[in-house]
């Protein structure tokens, strides 16, 4: 038997939180039994016992971690500070963990980086660079130097984290990946992305700030000529690596 990847969802929108598990499910190669889902963003994280699970991986969120305090909700405040006392733990046992885009701020907060709006970028693809410990790394050998992502945020790293290695880059935002210790990653764009999931994120998300409500539509065309199939493999070289027996 396997232990399964627990799946930390921050989505307040059902529609949204269930098609982001399908692609993680989808691009994982992950089997229904694999999968232990916790949907945090009404109670907060539950007690997590690491040692019953091969893995973490957390998707996206509507919160923004560099929002002022005094205007965050109490539930975004229960939800950092749970996670920064799972990171603590993560951290220390150098934990498999993967976090995608909110995992990106949440974790880059945790390091002590700066996150603000300077490098917002629009919903859709976008080039990103391998470094050279992106191209030695486990998860992104053998890749392009260059690749496409789906992306869309509206704050991001202003640099690269304390004590973290950056994999990968792009001219409009410098953190794209990176790694912590040995196996904490985490992502700024969607290694899940594709388009029946941003179709439904753009629709769901229209009026959140992302992008002007009116270009909804054409966004929804723009993504229907991306592909990322090696941004999709993340998620199954993780899947893969981190699959570990009980």
């Amino acid at each position: 038997m396997t232990k399964p990847f627990l799946i930390i969802q921050l989505r307040p929108e059902d529609a949204a939180a269930d098609d982001e598990l399908r692609a993680i499910r989808e691009y994982g190669g992950l089997r229904d039994s694999e999968i232990a889902r916790a949907r945090v963003e009404r109670s907060g994280l539950p007690e997590i016992d690491l040692g019953q699970y091969s893995a973490i991986i957390v998707g996206g969120s509507p919160f923004d971690v560099s929002t002022a305090e005094a205007a965050k909700s109490d539930i975004q405040k229960r939800i950092e500070a749970d996670f920064m006392a799972l990171f603590a733990r993560v951290v220390d046992a150098d934990f498999p963990f993967l976090g995608a885009c909110s995992g990106n701020g949440l974790l880059g907060m945790y390091c002590g980086a700066s996150i603000s709006t300077r490098y917002a970028e629009p919903v859709g693809g976008a080039d990103i660079a391998l470094t050279g410990s992106g191209k030695a790394d486990p998860l992104l050998d053998g890749f392009p130097d260059s690749f496409r992502v789906l992306l869309g945020h509206k704050e991001a790293c202003d640099d690269v984290p304390p004590g973290t290695v950056l994999l990968a880059s792009s001219a409009a935002c410098r953190v794209q990946m990176f790694r912590l210790r040995e196996n904490v990653y985490a992502t700024q764009f969607h290694p899940e992305g594709d388009l029946q999931g941003f179709t439904i994120r753009i629709n769901v998300y229209k009026n959140h700030g992302y992008f002007p409500p009116e270009t909804a539509d054409e966004l929804i065309s723009t993504v229907a000529d991306e592909q990322t199939p090696y941004a999709q493999k993340i998620l199954s070289r993780f899947v893969r690596r981190y699959r570990a027996d009980a």
